[in-house]
Formats: C-alpha cells, structure tokens, sequence
C-alpha cells in the first residue's frame, strides 16, 4: 500500500478528517490553497481548516464531526498520514457500511483483519447509489411476495458482499 505524506497527500486520495476543537493554527503554516483552506502538517499527519470537506478537488475528503457541525462553516480536522488511501488505485481496498435504520450506507476503508468483501472506490460509489435507491424506494418491490424491509436487508447485503449486478441480486430473491 502507498505510503503517503505531506508531499503526495493531495493526489487523488479518500480519507476521513476528525474534528479538532483545541488546535491554534500557527502563524506559519505550510500551505494555502486558492479556496482559502489551510494545512499545517506536523510528523504524525496533516491540520486542515477549511468550510468545504467531501469532494475536495480530486480528492475524497470527509469531515468526522460533532453534532454542533453545520455545511459551510469554517472547522479543523487532523488526519493521520496512515489515514489516506488511494482512490484511483487497482487495489480493492473499500467496503460498505450499510445502517438500515437510519437507511444510510457509507464508504470505509479496509480495516485490518477485516472479512468485509472489498471494492475499488470506484465502484463503491456506484453501488452505493444503487443502494441509497433501494434504500429510500419501495416501488422496485411491488413484483416480490417478501416483507420489504427483509427484502431489502436481503438484497442489499447480498450487494455489498459479491460482485454481482443489483438485476442478478434480485431474480434470486423471486
């Protein structure tokens, strides 16, 4: 796996920021982007103060925040060096996280030890579109005699553990 730094962090990279609340941006920081973020890196991995987190660039930045967090509003986050992936890579590296009661489903990237069944990013972003619909509608069920939501928990675990299609998925839920 890639290891990255303070001078490759920025090349098409996903990575989750945790927010930090007691860190003073020094006078002399490391760099400043045109969009007015700024980053400060220190040995163990990178400060970022910005109002824009998600797609950041060509990158995959997310923002691990509190609740307090609002879209647009200045904050700073730290992440790791060993906390950056490769997104444009050949590797299967990502998972999907899938949370049936709040009908969420979130990329993650591959724990250690972890049986979780592994995507290119990719293509965890196309199947998490087609989850998020399966999620949120109840119209591609009509044709089916199951309980939707077991239906659906069925069909969308079998989704994020294989490599076959939404189609093949459910003609062997008929």
């Amino acid at each position: 796996m890639k290891t990255y730094s303070k001078t490759n962090f920025f090349k098409h990279t996903f990575c989750e920021f945790q927010q930090v609340d007691n860190f003073e941006f020094p006078k002399d920081i490391n760099y400043k982007s045109k969009s007015e973020s700024m980053y400060f890196y220190i040995k163990e991995g990178v400060y970022r103060k910005s109002n824009h987190w998600g797609r950041v660039a060509n990158c995959r930045w997310k923002i691990i925040a509190n609740e307090n967090y609002k879209n647009q509003e200045v904050i700073i986050g730290f992440a790791k060096w060993a906390d950056f992936y490769p997104i444009n890579s050949t590797e299967r590296i990502f998972f999907i996280e899938v949370n049936f009661k709040e009908k969420t489903a979130k990329i993650q990237p591959q724990k250690k030890n972890s049986t979780n069944y592994l995507f290119h990013y990719s293509e965890a972003q196309r199947r998490i579109k087609q989850i998020t619909h399966l999620l949120k509608e109840d119209r591609w069920a009509i044709y089916f005699n199951d309980d939707i939501e077991i239906l659906r928990s069925k069909v969308i675990l079998d989704y994020i553990n294989s490599d076959k299609t939404i189609q093949e998925i459910k003609l062997s839920h008929k």
